[in-house]
C-alpha cells in the first residue's frame, strides 16, 4: 500500500491507495528539438523533451489522429504522477473515460521538470529563462512533430498545465476538439497568488548559500520558507486538520515537511516560479473556438472563487462553462485537480459535448 500527502502544485495526493496500476502499450522516451528558440531570444541546441504514452495512436481514413489526449502536469511535477491509483487508476482504466485501450494518452515532462531539460543538469542559471508559452510551444512540437500527432482529442492539464490548456486552446485553437483546465485562472497573475510566488523566488535567491544559483550543498534556509509558501497556499485545511488531530502530530508533519524541501533542487524551483511571471491568456480568450470546461473547487487558496475571476472571464469563451466545486470531504485545497473521482462527471460530460459530428 502507498501513503502520501503531497499537496505540492502538480502532485498527486493519494491516501491509502494501492501501488501504480498497469496500462496498455506504456512507453517512455525523449523527443529531442534542436535549435529552441525561447521568448526571451535565449537559445537552446538541443531542448529535451521525456515523456509517457499509453495507447495507441487511431487514425482515421484521411489519416488524421483521433483519439489522443494531453495531460500537463503542475508546477515541480511529471507526467509519471498521473500513472497512480488516484488519477491514472481512475481515468485510463477498461471502461474509465479516458481509457487506455482506446485513447492515446500523451503524459510530457515540461521544460525544467522531471526528466526534461532543465538547469540542474549543468547550465544552472545560465540556462535559458522560459516562460509558459515557450514549455506550450514545446509541448506542440513534441505532439506535432515527435509523435506525428495532428489533432487532439483533448487538452487537459492541472494547475501550471491548467494554465498551459488555456493557452493551447489559443495559439493552437484548431488543433482540439476540447480543453479542461483544473484549478487555474485566465488572468495575469497577482495579488496573492504573485505574492507566494514572489515568495518562493526571493526565498531561494536572497539566501546566501544559493550563490547565484552555483552552490554546492542545497541553500537550505531559503528552500524550506520556499516550501512553507507553496505548502500553505496549496494544501486543505479541512484535511490537514482531520490528519493532523494533535499536537505532536502537526508538529511532525511540518519538521517532514522541512527534510523534504532540502531535496528540491534550488535553481530547477527558480525557474519554474519565474515561468508564470508573464503568463496572462485574458487578452484572447475569445481566439479559443472548442468546448473548454473550466474546474476549480471552493477550497482553493491559489485560485479563490470569491475573486470572481472565472464568473467574468468564462464569458469570454464562446464554449466555455466555468464549474465550482464545493469543500467537502473529498476536496483536498488546490490539490483538487489531481482527484478525477470528484470531477471526472464533467469530463465525460465535455468529451459528450464535444464529441465529433
Amino acid at each position: 500500500m502507498v501513503r502520501t500527502l503531497l499537496l505540492l502544485s502538480g502532485s498527486i495526493v493519494c491516501w491509502g491507495q494501492p501501488a501504480t496500476p498497469s496500462y496498455p502499450n506504456q512507453t517512455e522516451s525523449d523527443f529531442v528539438t534542436h535549435s529552441f528558440v525561447f521568448k526571451s531570444g535565449d537559445k537552446l541546441d538541443d531542448l529535451k523533451i521525456h515523456y509517457i504514452t499509453l495507447g495507441t495512436p487511431a487514425r482515421d481514413d484521411a489519416g488524421h489522429v483521433r483519439n489522443a489526449v494531453i495531460v500537463m502536469h503542475g508546477t515541480g511535477g511529471s507526467g509519471r504522477a498521473f500513472l497512480g491509483a488516484g488519477f491514472g487508476g481512475v481515468l485510463f482504466g477498461k471502461g474509465q473515460p479516458l481509457d487506455a485501450a482506446t485513447h492515446f494518452i500523451i503524459l510530457p515532462d515540461d521544460v525544467g521538470h522531471g526528466k526534461s531539460s532543465k538547469p540542474s543538469d549543468g547550465l544552472h542559471m545560465k540556462f535559458p529563462h522560459y516562460d509558459y508559452a515557450d514549455m506550450v510551444r514545446a509541448e506542440y512540437l513534441l505532439v506535432h512533430d515527435g509523435l506525428h500527432v495532428d489533432h487532439l482529442r483533448l487538452v487537459m492539464g492541472t494547475s501550471m498545465g491548467a494554465m498551459h490548456t488555456w493557452l493551447w486552446g489559443e495559439m493552437y485553437p484548431g488543433f482540439m476538439d476540447a480543453l479542461m483546465p483544473l484549478a487555474s485562472a485566465p488572468v495575469q497573475i497577482v495579488g496573492r497568488n504573485r505574492m507566494f510566488r514572489s515568495m518562493v523566488i526571493q526565498a531561494i535567491r536572497n539566501d546566501p548559500e544559493w550563490k547565484n544559483g552555483e552552490y554546492t550543498a542545497p541553500p537550505a534556509n531559503g528552500l524550506i520558507a520556499a516550501e512553507y509558501a507553496l505548502w500553505m497556499m496549496t494544501s486543505s485545511a479541512l484535511q490537514l486538520h482531520k490528519i493532523n488531530p494533535t499536537r505532536e502530530k502537526a508538529d511532525q508533519a511540518v519538521t517532514a515537511l522541512r527534510e523534504r524541501a532540502t531535496r528540491v533542487d534550488a535553481n530547477d524551483m527558480l525557474y519554474q516560479f519565474e515561468s508564470s511571471t508573464d503568463y496572462n491568456p485574458e487578452p484572447e480568450l475569445d481566439k479559443i473556438q472548442a468546448p473548454l470546461y473550466a474546474v476549480n473547487s471552493a477550497d482553493d487558496e491559489v485560485n479563490p472563487p470569491e475573486l470572481g475571476i472565472l464568473d467574468r472571464e468564462i464569458k469570454k469563451v464562446k464554449g466555455g462553462r466555468y464549474i465550482l466545486i464545493p469543500t467537502s470531504d473529498e476536496t483536498r485545497g488546490h490539490g483538487t485537480h489531481s482527484r478525477p473521482v470528484v470531477w471526472q462527471t464533467y469530463l465525460l460530460e465535455l468529451l459528450h459535448e464535444s464529441e465529433p459530428k
